[in-house]
């Protein structure tokens, strides 16, 4: 087997299990907030054990304010912490899983690259610039196609999980900046330190 045919079915695995994931956490979600769990309950139990277990690790190595600042570790704190899963768990509450599915995930390459062009000045390609208009059609097409069944806690519900796109687009645009400052200051400190 070539080592191209070997990477690519190994990206597609990949990719399906991130699919997988994300589906699974949206269906199960919305059975939880929709049964017998509480939208509050989804985040205490998923950063509650998690910041249990790992606080040795944090005490350890800190949270990187040097690198981030207080801006930026609440930017990724809202974009993949306890706020961003508190607020797709309300969503789910009032909205399909299906259209969490879609609008969350979906929609966050458009917010990357609007976010990107605000503080970061990067200006998409225009095959990019394409893409972004079919992805804006797309999730213009999920919150319209309800038009004959329209209620307002599915469009609340829809709002919110644009709300966790959002939070999500704020933490890979951070992200992506404290990842490029590191990387030039890798490069100009002298060698042997990191």
């Amino acid at each position: 087997m070539q080592p191209i045919t070997e990477n690519y079915l190994r990206g597609a695995l990949f990719g399906f299990a991130a699919v997988s994931i994300w589906a699974g956490w949206s269906v199960m979600t919305r059975l939880a907030v929709t049964t017998c769990l509480d939208a509050w309950d989804i985040p205490a139990l998923r950063f509650g054990i998690a910041g249990f277990l790992l606080s040795p690790i944090l005490l350890r190595r800190g949270i990187a304010l040097d690198r981030l600042g207080w801006l930026g570790l609440g930017g990724i704190i809202a974009g993949t912490g306890a706020p961003y899963a508190l607020v797709a768990a309300v969503g789910l509450r009032f909205a399909p899983a299906y259209d969490q599915g879609a609008l969350n995930p979906g929609c966050m390459p458009l917010f990357v690259a609007l976010i990107a062009a605000a503080v970061l000045s990067e200006k998409p390609a225009t095959a990019q610039s394409f893409g972004l208009a079919l992805i804006l059609a797309g999730g213009l097409t999920v919150i319209g196609w309800q038009a004959s069944a329209w209620n307002v806690s599915r469009s609340f519900g829809d709002a919110l999980f644009l709300i966790a796109s959002f939070l999500t687009a704020c933490f890979t645009v951070i992200m992506r900046k404290a990842n490029s400052t590191q990387s030039t200051q890798q490069h100009s400190s002298p060698p042997g330190r990191w």
